[in-house]
């Protein structure tokens, strides 16, 4: 009879230890052994709890503990495997080159400029992801009913119909509100990358209301982790649970399917799983076949490491000179490339040092294709310092910097923000060289400075321009002034040209003295602004 209570006991805890904790049945991963651990104990206790039970009536005599041979050399065993055999399959000093090689084949590009895609002012991010949780937070605090039951989810960065947006699912803000709504959530918010005023609560998709009935913050089945182990992913690992949109509006997790490559570690991502957010629906894909609208198959803590190991691995394991020793600058950032793709962006620097670079790397964020652009520069703290320098009396901070082509020059743009989180300027500064500045209260100001702080350089900084630069001959036809933030900005047009130009007297002081019908020579960067702002300019009619 005690037999057949402990036997149930087991299988009672066993059940509670699975559905709580959910460990992952296979090699290299630690919740078989702990599974398989915690029942063996359970089962000494059981065992051992009936025996002195059995005897306590016998009073003077010492409690002897049933034998235990069994169970104590099966933990012995799971300690070995636990133990031992991690530090044996696992330890770099025996798979240096396993680490090393995780990444991949990195190639060698030429140009940092020639990756980035040129890019229009307009399409410029200007809001990052706690910018993001902030407007988000503001666009719930005006649905009082809706944020009483709900809370926000992490925004991710996506592409949706080409335009950039933070997207967040709305969650259940506990037990009792998940009760009260179990058939989920209504809806989630987008926040555009490009236009921090561009904000959306999307509760209705094609006049139908949208639930986020799977989540990570729903309770029993209906829990986003325990659905997947409980619909057949209890052997395989599954990381970077991302809330996602299709182009058409369609919510649904995007999770990465991995296993273990170099026994214990060595985190290799294999395809996705999707699960539509609002019917359960699973489907997987391979890294070679899911669908476009996935931006991210690869986590970046996975990337993140292994372009760590490349470079600390470049000399072997015994290494500790430290010679020829890389590691990324900062955390990876997601950037879009000339071909449209999504790429994990950093800096990798020498071991050691602060604020330059000996390249730049970008990971395809699905298929993990690595290309390493050997160019020197500033580090993003370097240039976050180098932003925040221009305006330090104002004590802004400045966002992550976000890689881009301005005029095919590489360039990191960011925001600078006050004490509340808020943008208050615009900074850009040329990756190669950080004491080219140009700051702005606006992105457009922001951009003539910089153009500005270039041109005056001495072309200290090679830009091979795929973009060329024009020079018109031609007569004034319109040309007014508007003053803002205390600097004068000139838009004029040409007779021989139908697009508006934009100047100010830091590019040349023949601005405030130009009348209409002056002959005049223009230079300019024939680049994707619908505003073109001119490099140099001169009026031939003054002093004739």
């Amino acid at each position: 009879m005690n037999k057949l209570k402990n036997s149930l006991f087991l299988i009672l805890g066993a059940f509670i230890f699975i559905y709580a904790y959910m460990p992952v049945f296979n090699f290299g991963f630690l919740g078989l052994p702990v599974f398989l651990g915690s029942l063996l104990i359970m089962w000494i206790l059981l065992d051992n709890m009936a025996a002195i039970n059995s005897l306590g009536n016998q009073q003077n005599q010492q409690l002897k503990l049933k034998s235990a041979k069994i169970p104590t050399v099966l933990l012995s065993v799971l300690f070995i495997y636990m133990t031992i055999v991690p530090t044996i399959t696992t330890w770099a000093l025996f798979r240096t080159n396993d680490y090393r090689n995780l990444i991949g084949k990195i190639e060698t590009g030429k140009d940092l400029s020639n990756h980035m895609l040129p890019i229009s002012i307009e399409k410029i991010r200007v809001v990052d992801q706690s910018l993001a949780q902030i407007l988000g937070d503001k666009v719930l605090g005006y649905q009082s009913a809706l944020g009483s039951q709900v809370t926000l989810g992490t925004f991710n960065i996506q592409k949706v119909n080409n335009d950039l947006y933070w997207v967040a699912p709305l969650l259940h803000s506990g037990f009792f509100k998940w009760q009260k709504n179990n058939q989920g959530t209504n809806g989630y918010v987008m926040v555009s990358a490009t236009n921090e005023r561009d904000v959306k609560l999307v509760q209705e998709i094609g006049g139908k209301k949208v639930f986020i009935k799977y989540q990570s913050e729903a309770y029993f089945f209906d829990n986003l982790e325990r659905y997947l182990y409980f619909h057949g992913y209890w052997n395989v690992g599954l990381t970077d649970y991302s809330f996602e949109i299709n182009d058409s509006g369609t919510p649904f997790w995007v999770v990465t399917k991995y296993k273990k490559t170099i026994g214990f570690a060595g985190e290799e991502a294999q395809g996705v799983v999707v699960v539509n957010a609002e019917t359960g629906d699973i489907k997987e894909y391979s890294i070679n076949n899911a669908p476009k609208w996935i931006d991210r198959i690869q986590p970046a803590n996975f990337v993140e490491k292994q372009l760590n190991d490349w470079g600390e691995y470049v000399k072997g394991f015994w290494n500790f000179s430290n010679e020829e020793k890389m590691k990324i600058t900062e955390q990876v950032s997601l950037v879009y490339g000339e071909d449209n793709d999504a790429y994990w962006y950093t800096g990798l620097t020498s071991v050691g040092a602060d604020e330059a670079t000996v390249g730049f790397v970008l990971v395809n964020t699905r298929t993990k294709k690595a290309i390493w652009y050997k160019q020197s520069g500033a580090t993003e703290y370097a240039a976050q310092n180098s932003a925040k320098g221009k305006v330090q009396e104002k004590g802004f901070s400045a966002s992550l910097p976000i890689p881009y082509n301005i005029n095919n020059i590489p360039t990191y743009v960011m925001t600078l923000k006050d004490n509340g989180g808020l943008v208050k300027m615009y900074a850009m500064v040329a990756i190669e060289d950080y004491t080219i500045v140009g700051v702005g209260n606006t992105l457009r100001e922001a951009l003539m400075a910089y153009k500005n702080a270039f041109n005056t350089t001495g072309n200290k900084i090679n830009a091979k321009s795929k973009t060329e630069k024009l020079i018109i001959n031609s007569i004034i036809t319109r040309i007014n002034g508007d003053v803002k933030n205390g600097n004068t900005y000139y838009y004029f047009t040409l007779k021989s040209n139908t697009k508006v130009f934009i100047g100010s007297s830091q590019i040349s002081n023949d601005f405030p003295i130009t009348t209409i019908g002056d002959s005049v020579t223009v230079s300019y960067d024939n680049d994707n602004q619908d505003i073109i702002d001119v490099s140099t300019y001169k009026n031939k009619t003054i002093g004739k």
